[in-house]
């Protein structure tokens, strides 16, 4: 579609949603460390010339827009937001994961290199860690951490069993352009521990919401413990990540 718009003259947006340049250089540098710094910078140069043409560049957060705002990105940047279906979504009942030690703590999503795993993995708790989703690196996880639960693919209204069965929600990502997975969990109920780096420190923006750290996840995740609020955390992801919201940003930018 972009190769159609640009032989034929027609402007064109683009979306900024994955971090190509830390996802390629981390599977580089455990190969060779010292050419991470190389390769991060020729992904670096790469994105910046595919998003070049557009007219504008969409972006989740106010966070995403300054860093590629850092990396001389030249298009318009415009935010656009992300939402949930909150028919599914929503705080409820615990139906599953009864017969497991509390407190529970949650991750949902790929189980890939570029999602920094170990650190919710080899973070001290005193209860149980679930893990749902598939990928690259599930059986080597599953194969050094016996203790925790891999519970694979979930979508839908099981996937959100899975979050209400949860009492925290643990992010680990460092890489990611905003994180999907947050919000499902805040509309369910479930605060959110997290690293303070783009993604979560534009969600986590208030104390119900769960709680940040710069490098200890532990220690986050057990302040966000102390603070849930289910009924206040579903309202936030209503009042500011819609689909109809993030549709109205879509439209008022063209």
């Amino acid at each position: 579609a972009r190769r159609h718009c640009l032989q034929n003259k027609i402007e064109f947006t683009t979306s900024y949603h994955t971090q190509f340049p830390d996802y390629v250089a981390k599977r580089f540098a455990w190969l060779i460390p010292p050419l991470y710094d190389a390769v991060h910078r020729a992904g670096i140069r790469n994105v910046r010339r595919f998003h070049a043409p557009s007219s504008a560049v969409f972006v989740a957060t106010q966070s995403l827009a300054e860093q590629l705002e850092s990396w001389n990105f030249k298009a318009p940047l415009k935010q656009m937001t992300r939402g949930v279906d909150f028919s599914v979504f929503h705080p409820g009942e615990k139906k599953i994961l009864n017969d497991l030690k509390g407190p529970i703590a949650l991750y949902v999503g790929r189980l890939a290199i570029e999602k920094n795993l170990e650190a919710f993995l080899n973070m001290d708790w005193p209860g149980s860690k679930v893990l749902v989703g598939d990928g690259p690196i599930r059986q080597s996880l599953q194969s050094r951490y016996p203790d925790a639960l891999f519970a694979g693919k979930k979508t839908g209204h099981e996937l959100a069993d899975y979050y209400r069965a949860a009492d925290i929600f643990v992010f680990p990502s460092k890489t990611d352009t905003f994180g999907i997975v947050l919000i499902e969990a805040l509309a369910c109920g479930i605060p959110v521990a997290a690293y303070k780096v783009t993604g979560p420190k534009d969600i986590i923006t208030e104390g119900y919401l769960g709680a940040l750290h710069e490098t200890d996840l532990a220690a986050a995740a057990q302040k966000a413990l102390k603070s849930p609020d289910p009924a206040k955390s579903h309202a936030h992801v209503r009042e500011f990540y819609s689909w109809e919201t993030a549709g109205k940003q879509f439209f008022e930018s063209l």
